[in-house]
């Protein structure tokens, strides 16, 4: 039996490396992503069984296509992401443009050249991760919530096409997760009490539910899965 394969976006952040590990220590051979932390997706590649690094700009739609156009995996985790947090009246537009091209833009031209191999295989699953400020907004964060909510909108209206192939698209929401976009946030300990669990998410119950949705939950499509300690419900 062919060994299946994950690419993972953004791999070399906190939450991209628990998914990549995740996939690895189910036997998945993991393509690393990596924008510009080289040696870092080589460390973590250094720490799998199988794998190997993969480099593009999130940014830039010919490296994107030279890189993936032939392509051929299983999974498909579209986790590369960045925040660029500032209220609506002060935010820049490049600040809105940055986001919005990485965060939404990006994901698109990466499904359409991963998803052609799906498509032609009659089989795959493709995970987008979204937030919980694309379900309910957030202050601060219009142009993450944007970008956040299209993953959503996105992520159902793939989930209607694709499922003749044979191809299961679903979103993870997590709230507020340990990992170096939240290092500095004011008020954790003020904001940490509003979430019922008390506690902010760890980034290996992210990858979990990261390889439930993309391997184990083979009829399940068009969903978003809320990870956020019931904060938002």
């Amino acid at each position: 039996m062919d060994q299946p394969k994950v690419l993972v976006t953004g791999a070399t952040g906190s939450i991209g490396t628990a998914i990549v590990k995740e996939y690895a220590r189910h036997g998945y051979y993991v393509y690393v992503h990596y924008n510009t932390n080289r040696s870092k997706a080589e460390e973590l590649l250094n720490g799998i069984e199988s794998g190997e690094i993969i480099g593009f700009n999130m940014n830039n739609k010919d490296e994107i296509q030279n890189a993936l156009e032939h392509l051929e995996v299983d999974v498909l985790i579209n986790n590369a992401g960045i925040i660029r947090d500032s209220l609506f009246f002060f935010m820049e537009g490049e600040a809105w443009e940055n986001v919005i091209h990485t965060n939404l833009n990006a994901p698109f031209y990466i499904t359409k050249y991963i998803s052609k191999n799906m498509i032609r295989n009659k089989k795959g699953s493709i995970v987008n991760i979204a937030s919980v400020s694309g379900i309910c907004g957030n202050a601060g964060q219009a142009n993450y919530s944007a970008s956040k909510g299209g993953i959503i909108a996105l992520t159902k209206t793939l989930a209607v096409e694709f499922g003749r192939y044979n191809i299961r698209v679903n979103a993870l929401a997590p709230g507020i997760i340990e990992s170096e976009m939240i290092e500095n946030i004011p008020n954790a300990k003020d904001i940490k009490n509003t979430i019922p669990l008390k506690r902010f998410g760890r980034v290996d119950e992210v990858a979990k539910c990261a390889y439930f949705m993309g391997h184990e939950a083979t009829y399940v499509s068009g969903e978003v899965l809320n990870i956020s300690g019931a904060m938002v419900r």
